[in-house]
């Protein structure tokens, strides 16, 4: 027997059906335009990548001997920007050329002074040009899932040097074991992955550098030095999930910068996170009321001379600061490197990782409620003894020998002994026919054609 449905009539839930339709069939046309704009957008880049780099004399065959992977674009280029003059070193040694995967990266590469570069979106392009070149050591700056398409390369070392040091979870990562090598800051680094990574032999697989960054902190300061104290605050990004949530802007950056901003006696450096708002638009909107602020305190006083740094350049900010504020990230590391004072903001979040068995378990914290008191703590931090010994302890345990020099000294030998290896290993194969992987899975080749 069938039996006819019954339809039971509900004043107003028609309506509400198709607004919600609507509202769905709305957010979908949004999304399709974003995604044909960045796909329009991302056409219009290889062109112009193209164009220019046919305009160059193509690099001479067997030049390069080093290589750095960057399979990312414009917005994470912070990553790359701070291994440029190192690079610029290494390369009076051993010629570096930088593989780009992506036309927006490539062209910020192209623009900055960044080494030689290769752009090569498909992996046949890849391959084509590390046919023409003797690379022997390729180094990467990330962990961007693209890089397992360079591991299928052998007869070559894969170096992790990361873009910065710091005791994120990101730092002790189990990729690590995918690399040959990593190139560590010191002895810190080689704890934390002791302590994370199981059956990783971190003394074989990990080789001290240092920061050779630090040996290049430098630039023209944007304000005329004077009796003011010169606090840097460099905050991350909100974080996309519980665990990453470090950034302090909304928590504590208003706060704290409005005071400042109104003692007459304090410049402030404000250097966010290039990706700050990018996930919580209320983070953004904190931000920009900082922005604002720092804008009005300069109209009402210039000579205060306060300074909003969204520029590419990294270094002076780290030697000219009398005091840092910084949440955990790698600017904790990168000021920790300079030797001088700093103050790290306690995440409001329980659920943010923070990491006990390191400088952060003995650092000088800022807490969202102190933060109103920055100016005292901004004093104490820079004439209290004790603070000043644990800081020289930590400095050393990070980062070993700060003298200038002497960073780049290791980094240097440290590419030398991995040639010596690579030549050793070569040595075995004389005779043999040197061939790499045929290109049989460019399942990846979707992007930038």
């Amino acid at each position: 027997m069938r039996v006819a449905a019954r339809i039971v009539h509900r004043p107003g839930l028609a309506a509400r059906t198709n607004y919600s339709g609507g509202m769905g069939a709305l957010s979908d046309a949004k999304k399709a335009y974003r995604l044909l704009k960045r796909a329009l957008a991302s056409r219009t880049a290889v062109q112009r990548v193209r164009r220019r780099l046919a305009e160059t004399e193509p690099y001479p065959t067997g030049h390069f001997k080093v290589a750095v992977y960057f399979a990312d674009g414009a917005v994470n280029m912070y990553q790359m920007r701070q291994w440029y003059r190192p690079l610029a070193e290494l390369a009076r040694r051993w010629p570096v050329v930088v593989l780009s995967r992506q036309a927006t990266g490539t062209e910020k590469l192209l623009d900055e002074a960044s080494p030689p570069v290769a752009f090569v979106p498909k992996v046949r392009d890849l391959e084509r040009f590390i046919a023409t070149q003797d690379i022997r050591i390729v180094l990467y700056v990330n962990q961007n899932t693209r890089n397992f398409q360079m591991f299928r390369y052998g007869r070559r070392w894969h170096v992790f040097i990361n873009h910065g040091e710091s005791d994120k979870m990101y730092m002790t990562t189990n990729q690590y074991k995918a690399y040959d090598y990593a190139f560590v800051a010191g002895q810190a680094a080689r704890d934390r992955l002791s302590r994370t990574l199981w059956d990783y032999d971190v003394d074989r697989r990990t080789i001290e550098i240092g920061r050779p960054q630090a040996d290049h902190y430098s630039g023209t300061l944007p304000f005329v030095p004077d009796d003011r104290t010169v606090v840097l605050y460099a905050p991350t990004w909100e974080g996309d999930r519980p665990s990453a949530h470090y950034g302090s802007i909304a928590s504590h950056g208003e706060t704290l910068v409005a005071r400042l901003l109104a003692t007459g006696q304090h410049r402030v450096i404000y250097r966010p996170h290039p990706r700050s708002g990018v996930v919580d638009e209320a983070y953004g909107a904190a931000h920009r009321r900082i922005i604002a602020a720092i804008a009005a305190a300069n109209a009402a006083d210039p000579r205060a001379q306060h300074v909003y740094d969204d520029g590419p350049e990294l270094g002076w900010q780290l030697t000219a600061a009398d005091v840092a504020i910084v949440d955990i990230s790698a600017m904790v590391y990168d000021r920790l490197a300079a030797g001088k004072p700093l103050m790290i903001t306690r995440p409001t979040d329980d659920q943010a990782s923070v990491d006990t068995q390191g400088y952060l378990s003995d650092c000088e914290w800022l807490t969202a409620e102190s933060a109103a008191d920055v100016v005292a703590e901004i004093e104490r931090v820079r004439v209290d003894e004790a603070a000043i010994a644990r800081l020289r302890m930590w400095v050393q345990h990070y980062f070993g020998d700060t003298t200038q020099g002497v960073a780049t000294a290791k980094f240097h030998a440290a590419v030398d002994g991995l040639m010596q290896e690579w030549e050793r290993w070569q040595a075995h194969e004389v005779g043999a026919v040197r061939e790499d992987e045929d290109d049989d899975d460019e399942e990846a080749d979707e992007e930038d054609a």
